[in-house]
């Protein structure tokens, strides 16, 4: 029996607590990202945000924010970017849409191949972008339809110039600076 936004909706107010997703008629439960995904996030967010917002080009959104794919799909990207032109007003509900720019920071605890297949149906349900964050490997690899994924790391400079021209994001930024035992 496939499950619905409604199926969702139920289970989110016995347990507000959860973060939880609809993939395929499939409910799934998203425990918290570890801190270093979580920061790494967080900073993503903020070196798109301090590009995007200025230019006033869309919105960018965090890991609790709700889209509702055309399949029915209700996802959480842990960042994604919405340019203005497919979303002039915000709706107090779930984003009626794919975002352009959907972002995968890996936790400690996920596989790779879950998230790359993550960020694959994204694009089958018209995601222009998908960026996949490993800090364990500290690379980034983005994915766009029909062509393979090109990654990064060390002092690259990741650059999504279909979505965001001469917005650049030095990949160094993004890792934890070591603070060492002060």
């Amino acid at each position: 029996m496939a499950l619905t936004l409604k199926d969702v909706e139920k289970l989110q107010k016995l347990y507000p607590e959860h973060k939880i997703e609809l993939r395929d008629g499939t409910i799934a439960i998203v425990s918290p990202s570890d801190i270093i995904s979580g920061m790494i996030g967080a900073r993503f967010s903020r070196f798109l945000g301090n590009w995007v917002d200025p230019r006033k080009l869309g919105f960018v959104f965090d890991s609790s924010s709700g889209f509702q794919a055309p399949n029915g799909d209700l996802t959480a990207p842990d960042v994604s970017y919405v340019s203005r032109a497919r979303l002039s007003r915000l709706p107090r509900s779930y984003g009626p849409l794919v975002p352009d720019l959907v972002v995968e920071i890996k936790s400690s605890t996920d596989r790779l191949k879950s998230l790359e297949d993550k960020i694959e149906s994204y694009l089958q349900l018209g995601a222009r972008v998908g960026v996949l964050v490993d800090p364990d490997g500290q690379t980034a690899t983005v994915y766009r339809s029909g062509v393979q994924p090109v990654g990064f790391s060390g002092n690259s400079i990741l650059e999504l110039p279909e979505l965001l021209p001469g917005w650049q994001l030095h990949l160094a930024e993004l890792w934890p600076i070591d603070l060492g035992d002060n």
